[in-house]
């Protein structure tokens, strides 16, 4: 299963109280809760490039399944991750205490981010 392919934003929750955890402006939450942001993705076997754009934001990681790669964060951080395939259909990492997880199915992106007792999910669909 290719994750290639354009998302855009359905649904979230948890984004303003995980947003604050992670230390963004209240300011960023706030312009940032209501914007519908893109998501490009790029699958090139196991190389990966993920652009997504929020307003006139746009954050671009690539990385390779198994390899150490630097990826920035929604809260504009640069950190080193390794990102992990479960299955076909789902990607899988650990950063500075926070579980993350994108799993694709059929044409819906569900991204799961995991910190102590608080989760953000976001879900996408293909357009």
């Amino acid at each position: 299963m290719s994750f290639t392919g354009k998302y855009e934003l359905q649904s979230q929750e948890n984004f303003e109280p995980f947003m604050r955890a992670l230390g963004l402006p209240e300011e960023k939450i706030q312009k940032g809760k209501n914007l519908k942001s893109i998501s490009e993705i790029v699958q090139d076997g196991k190389k990966f490039t993920i652009t997504i754009t929020t307003g006139s934001e746009v954050i671009k990681n690539q990385f390779t399944i198994g390899e150490e790669s630097e990826i920035q964060m929604l809260n504009g951080e640069k950190v080193k991750v390794v990102v992990q395939m479960e299955g076909n259909n789902k990607l899988v990492t650990e950063v500075k205490g926070m579980k993350s997880v994108t799993e694709l199915n059929g044409d819906t992106i569900t991204y799961t981010m995991t910190m102590g007792d608080l989760t953000l999910k976001r879900v996408s669909k293909r357009i």
